[in-house]
């Protein structure tokens, strides 16, 4: 894991959450980079944000960039311009392994062009 990204975690009272879900996302997300990207842990693709999460005060929001397109239950859509899903966690206990790793393998398959949205001004395209 990233010395900025155990930084971030131990930065915020849900330290051993953050950690879990970095640690998962690294081992299942092997050809990932990941780094702080306004000011909150990302994963990218070739340049392309997939997953990451943020501290809020429902609680650790971890948001797949391409989400709503996983037709997944349990990940809440909040957007209708882009195409983001979340689900919020208060402790690692919370974590469905099983379900986090099919996200995270649908977060390889799908994937909404985010890397070039400002130069197509605002328009995302489904990358295939």
């Amino acid at each position: 894991m990233r010395k900025e990204i155990l930084e971030y975690n131990q930065t915020i009272e849900e330290t051993e959450l953050c950690n879990t879900l970095a640690a998962f996302i690294d081992h299942n997300l092997k050809n990932a980079e990941n780094k702080i990207w306004h000011s909150h842990p990302v994963w990218f693709l070739n340049g392309n944000p997939i997953v990451g999460y943020s501290k809020q005060k429902k609680g650790i929001r971890l948001m797949f960039w391409s989400g709503a397109d996983f037709d997944e239950e349990k990940l809440s859509v909040r957007g209708g311009k882009f195409k983001d899903a979340s689900i919020f966690y208060q402790s690692a206990e919370e974590i469905n392994t099983t379900d986090l790793k099919r996200w995270l393998e649908k977060s390889e398959q799908i994937q909404w062009d985010y890397k070039n949205i400002v130069k197509r001004k605002g328009k995302l395209e489904l990358i295939k």
